[in-house]
């Protein structure tokens, strides 16, 4: 028997950690400098995303800038808990390296290879608070992303298997709960934010029409759904992630 681990119960184990861990949460002054700069990269990664190569340009020059703050700042010195990762200077200047990257190609107007060289921050944050058992909201958007990406890149793959219907509810069922905890971890300020509730639940209704379609067993309004799972997380990721 293999040893690898599936996506989904990669996605689902993180969520669990995430829920359970005795982990911290953006109680230092490193992770509210690296939550500041998350705020501007989510919008280069919407707009790269996007047609406007100004706009993805503008975006992306903003995010660098912000990036750019927090390795001035703690890139060489950072504060607990970072300060005894040994990783983490080479992940700051690894993100610096990926937002040249993307400027480069946007500028070249390749935005949706800008967009998937933007990919790239998101792990290396993610990496980055792991390590030094620090969670924040993203955290679960990211957990919530990794499984949809599963079900969108592989969904018509996982059809043609045999049983694929019901591997593929399996997925959808993973993604429902996934979504829930999007509900569930969500900082107070944001509970109580009339825009995020709105855009949380256009998430979890796409989740709903992906589940209605695999119960009803019609293959169409499955890829349908499916197709449809993107828009409305990356409105919220772009806002709220």
């Amino acid at each position: 028997m293999s040893s690898r681990i599936s996506p989904t119960l990669k996605a689902i184990s993180l969520a669990v950690v995430l829920s359970f861990g005795a982990l911290a949460h953006a109680a230092d002054p490193v992770t509210d400098i690296m939550q500041a700069a998350n705020a501007p990269y989510r919008m280069a990664l919407y707009k790269t995303n996007g047609k406007s190569q100004e706009e993805a340009q503008q975006a992306l020059l903003q995010a660098q800038q912000a990036w750019n703050k927090l390795s001035t700042q703690v890139g060489a010195k950072p504060a607990a808990p970072y300060d005894r990762d040994p990783a983490f200077v080479a992940s700051v200047a690894e993100v610096s390296k990926v937002y040249d990257q993307a400027l480069l190609e946007v500028s070249a107007g390749q935005l949706g290879t800008a967009h998937n060289t933007l990919e790239r921050v998101r792990e290396v944050m993610a990496d980055m608070r792991q390590r030094n058992h620090v969670v924040v909201f993203s955290d679960h958007m990211n957990a919530y992303h990794s499984q949809m990406e599963v079900i969108m890149i592989h969904g018509n793959e996982t059809l043609a298997q045999p049983k694929g219907m019901l591997l593929l509810t399996a997925q959808a069922g993973a993604l429902t709960y996934l979504a829930k905890q999007l509900e569930v971890q969500a900082p107070a300020d944001l509970v109580k934010n009339a825009e995020f509730a709105g855009l949380l639940k256009a998430v979890n209704q796409s989740v709903s029409n992906l589940e209605a379609a695999l119960l009803n067993q019609d293959l169409a309004a499955i890829k349908e759904a499916t197709g449809k799972l993107k828009g409305p997380y990356s409105k919220l990721f772009a806002k709220f992630g």
